[in-house]
């Protein structure tokens, strides 16, 4: 398996790698272990392009989209950019107003990774996070590898050590349309969530600490319906309104268990999210719009694409309630999420 050169950063160059098994292609490039294209089939065999992103490395670096991202070292949002780790206050730095999102403004999603292994299906990337970057303590060794299946099955692991205690909240971040990206919006996609709790936030996304029952709300996804079902019934938010909020999963950490399902009706395609996580991050793209131009010229719109993470709680290090996301030294961070697809026929 051979890379190419995507592009040239500050003199470094940034790598691209096909994976494919023969029915799902996918490209990753090291610029933040990325993924910018999935190629999977519909029923009929028609593959199509299910993410969204860019065609060029100048695209992703100015876009703070996090498409297809690995994002940390604490993913999603911490109050303030401030938590305690064992009695010691930790500053993080501030990239959304006054407070932390996604690792900050040079988060894991801004590096440029090494490829440490790579054969026809799998690719593992590597990187290192030193002491007090972005303000986060310990030098932290990081690995993500991504590995397609013969059963159609896209594996991401995500694995992190560190020499001080530390927090560890790495998450994938792509933004799926089943349809195909730039095909419009994905309202019409049905979701279920393995969730009968989500986690409120206030008017500026920050977890509030409460956990809620989805029953007889706008987050009741334990059954399959349509994404955009209920989104008017949403307060507006600063990301242009719909969903960007956590789930409390079933099954909580440890092994894998069942996230979410997600499919759409023009297409057949369904995607089925398992992971080791305790929490789903689901952003319906409320942010988005015309402006940004995807792949093959494809200009997108609001609610283009949703982003189905795999996560710690947001906000965690300040309830004590919240899944632990303390790393220690001797410790390993293990993240594995696995996005399986299949399709049905779809619906006429």
């Amino acid at each position: 398996m051979q890379t190419e050169v995507f592009g040239v950063l500050e003199g470094q160059t940034v790598e691209a790698v096909t994976l494919s098994n023969g029915g799902i292609k996918a490209r990753l490039i090291t610029y933040g272990a990325r993924l910018t294209e999935l190629w999977v089939p519909d029923a009929l065999g028609r593959p199509a392009d299910v993410v969204l992103g860019f065609d060029d490395l100048q695209s992703y670096v100015a876009t703070d989209t996090y498409f297809g991202a690995t994002c940390g070292q604490y993913a999603n949002r911490i109050a303030g950019g401030r938590c305690r780790i064992d009695g010691t206050d930790i500053a993080l730095d501030r990239n959304e107003g006054h407070n932390h999102l996604h690792g900050g403004s040079v988060g894991f999603d801004r590096k440029i990774w090494r490829i440490a292994a790579l054969d026809d299906n799998s690719v593992t990337f590597s990187a290192t996070s030193e002491d007090s970057e972005m303000g986060f303590p310990g030098r932290s060794r990081l690995s993500v590898r991504y590995h397609l299946t013969h059963e159609g099955a896209l594996e991401i692991e995500m694995t992190a050590d560190t020499d001080k205690p530390t927090l560890m909240n790495m998450v994938h971040h792509s933004y799926f349309n089943l349809a195909g990206q730039g095909t419009g919006p994905v309202l019409d996609h049905d979701l279920q969530i393995n969730g009968a709790f989500y986690t409120p936030v206030d008017a500026t996304l920050l977890p509030t600490g409460e956990i809620r029952a989805v029953a007889e709300t706008p987050f009741d996804f334990r059954t399959l319906r349509p994404v955009g079902q209920e989104i008017a019934a949403l307060c507006p938010s600063p990301v242009g309104g719909g969903y960007d909020h956590n789930w409390c999963l079933d099954g909580r950490n440890g092994p894998m268990h069942a996230a979410a399902t997600l499919r759409d009706p023009r297409s057949g395609r369904v995607l089925k999210v398992s992971t080791t996580e305790p929490g789903l991050q689901v952003y319906t793209g409320g942010c988005l719009d015309d402006r940004i131009i995807g792949k093959k010229g494809a200009r997108l719109c609001r609610f283009a694409g949703v982003a189905l993470e795999t996560q710690k709680y947001p906000g965690s290090p300040g309830f004590a309630h919240f899944p632990d996301c303390i790393l220690r030294p001797g410790e390993i961070y293990r993240h594995r999420m696995r996005l399986e697809f299949t399709a049905d026929a779809p619906e006429k």
